[in-house]
């Protein structure tokens, strides 16, 4: 009887180093557990400095974002050119002693400051019914600012349509109301590139431009 009792008390010095051995992996198991806690909370710890790292990258966004909205607003604080800011002037095209159906309209900032021409010029050819119809695809979709003396075109074509000519011996131009913010201002003599030109059903004129290039290419190439 005394020794299966002795083989049960062997049994259990067995199994308690078994047991021993599983606590101690228990206990492992929870430190190491417990670790990522750690790494968290040293990433917790990072992370001011990843805002902060971040901050600085938000401010300058947010700058530059100020700075987009400030020219923005600087573009929108500049008044549109009224006749009175400009001087006109029309010219032959490509020369002298040609016919005149390439004309190239040129606007002056005469003024003290900065100012916008934006879509097209409202030019009225001698006694005709309206002014001449716009060449839309010449839209570029920007105003143009012009500082004192720089100048802005718009290219005209006089005849095209061999229809209902008519000879010139006046012409008009006004600014028009682009976007129709304000009253169409009214139009001004245009002095004459030659003494008279014939006009027809045909004429239009483009939008303004920023280079005589840009407004006379689609016109000579009509």
């Amino acid at each position: 009887m005394s020794m299966p009792a002795r083989k049960n008390r062997k049994h259990r010095r067995a199994w308690k180093p078994y047991a021993l051995g599983v606590v101690a992996a228990a206990a492992l198991l929870t430190t190491t557990a417990c670790e990522p806690g750690t790494a968290d909370a040293a990433g917790s710890s990072n992370s001011p400095s990843a805002t902060n790292s971040a901050t600085p990258g938000s401010t300058a966004t947010a700058d530059t974002g100020d700075g987009g909205a400030e020219q923005s607003e600087d573009s929108s604080e500049i008044p549109l050119c009224t006749m009175e800011d400009l001087s006109v002037s029309a010219t032959n095209q490509p020369g002298e002693g040609e016919d005149a159906r390439y004309i190239l309209l040129t606007v002056t900032n005469a003024g003290d400051g900065k100012c916008d021409v934006q879509g097209a010029p409202v030019v009225t050819l001698g006694d005709a019914q309206g002014p001449a119809p716009v060449k839309e695809e010449t839209d570029s979709g920007e105003p143009i600012t012009l500082a004192p003396d720089d100048k802005a075109y718009a290219g005209l074509l006089a005849t095209g349509g061999h229809m209902d000519t008519y000879d010139v011996t006046f012409m008009k131009l006004g600014l028009g109301s682009p976007g129709g913010e304000s009253e169409a201002g009214p139009e001004v003599d245009v002095p004459m590139p030659v003494d008279s030109f014939p006009a027809d059903d045909g004429q239009w004129v483009s939008h303004w431009q920023g280079t005589e290039g840009l407004a006379m290419r689609p016109v000579t190439q009509s």
